[in-house]
């Protein structure tokens, strides 16, 4: 059967040509009308020449998600192929790890489709119209490749509102798991993955987390400290550590995974992250490490002005409550906050602060969560380690 072919825009041809995976709508020039969500296409310019293949969103606002720029069958052998390439990239780069991302959607060629391993339990995650109906199928794949015996799909986040798909949660393959236990380096945690945030744990963050136990001492502070990555790891070295989150279920899960732990030196507070950065300044408190891990202020570029706002103002707080010598942990998965405008911030916060900050290292996401080069939209992570000399 002929492959429909589609016609984009001169900018839309010159995405797909520079290795961007995204073709937006108003860059869709001509398609056949017949076409349905998640059908393959050949992308052609005004002219017919061929430029790659990709798979058609009805919806999205982003019309293509391209695979490839051979002209090449979309068909399920390419697509095992590529989930299977992925999942032995991360068994290469995570020796040992008990959790790990399989599939960092468009890194791994695999646009919109995301995988998180947790044992024998797998949480996936759909944000394109292709893999939301190709999602039985990724499923079957993923068990035959990687062994898991469960699968949860978590497909009930604010991106696929955006993508214009209903939120739902549930599972694909095998009953309902329950807790999992996994672990970042000698520390044993649980994760629920149909009750807790995404795809159950921050697995982006996990070498940061262990950075962080090595770097610390004295007195911590974790912001924003969901099931306490940060701050279990801090608690090995540190006297004390005050965990704030306002998810009370996640302050719950901080209590537990400390209490697993052996750790009785871990503080979790139920509160409002800010207005707990603001009181502490205020009652003159200071901490020799101070870690910011916020949720994602910016989600869409018409929310960035109140999300740099919202940045200053915990920099600064973070940076004011600093022992002499401490150590600063700021965090930013906001993929519109640029590192370049990050640096600022953390300038400004620093200057406001009368607070010199010393830079010990810009780090991003762990390995099994790696950037596609020329798609900043998938480098998303910013970790900064600073010091307060």
């Amino acid at each position: 059967m002929t492959t429909p072919s589609v016609t984009v825009s001169p900018q839309g041809a010159n995405r797909a040509r520079t290795g961007h995976p995204w073709i937006f709508r108003a860059d869709l020039v001509s398609s056949p009308p017949a076409l349905q969500s998640g059908d393959e296409v050949r992308i052609c310019d005004a002219r017919g020449n061929f430029i790659a293949r990709g798979f058609f969103a009805v919806q999205s606002p982003i019309a293509l998600r391209v695979l490839s720029r051979k002209d090449e069958p979309l068909d399920d052998a390419l697509l095992r192929s590529r989930l299977a390439a992925a999942y032995e990239r991360r068994r290469f780069a995570m020796p040992g790890a008990d959790a790990m991302r399989v599939c960092n959607g468009e890194a791994d060629l695999l646009p919109g489709y995301f995988v998180d391993l947790y044992g024998k339990v797998a949480s996936v995650q759909h944000l394109s119209e292709w893999a939301d109906v190709r999602a039985p199928l990724l499923a079957k794949m993923l068990v035959e490749i990687t062994g898991a015996e469960s699968v949860v799909f978590r497909d009930d986040g604010s991106a696929r509102e955006w993508e214009r798909l209903p939120r739902k949660k549930g599972m694909l393959v095998g009953k309902e798991p329950g807790e999992v236990r996994y672990h970042e380096g000698a520390i044993d945690l649980t994760v629920d993955l149909l009750a807790d945030h995404k795809t159950g744990g921050y697995l982006d963050q996990r070498e940061n987390h262990l950075l962080a136990g090595r770097l610390g001492r004295g007195r911590a502070l974790d912001a924003f400290s969901y099931h306490g990555g940060f701050a279990l790891q801090l608690a090995k070295q540190c006297t004390s550590v005050l965990a704030i989150d306002q998810d009370a279920s996640a302050v719950e899960r901080i209590r537990e995974n400390a209490k697993r732990n052996g750790l009785t030196n871990v503080e979790a507070r139920a509160a409002n992250a800010v207005e707990q950065l603001r009181a502490l300044d205020k009652e003159g408190q200071r901490f020799d490490v101070v870690v910011l891990d916020p949720p994602a202020f910016a989600k869409r570029r018409d929310g960035l002005e109140a999300a740099l706002r919202a940045y200053k103002e915990i920099n600064y707080r973070g940076a004011r409550l600093l022992s002499p010598g401490g150590l600063f942990i700021t965090c930013s998965c906001s993929g519109k906050v640029t590192p370049e405008i990050f640096d600022e911030i953390i300038g400004w916060a620093a200057q406001e602060a009368k607070r010199p900050l010393q830079l010990l290292e810009r780090r991003g996401a762990s390995p099994d969560h790696p950037s596609l080069v020329g798609v900043p939209e998938t480098e998303y992570l910013k970790t900064y380690f600073l010091r307060a000399p």
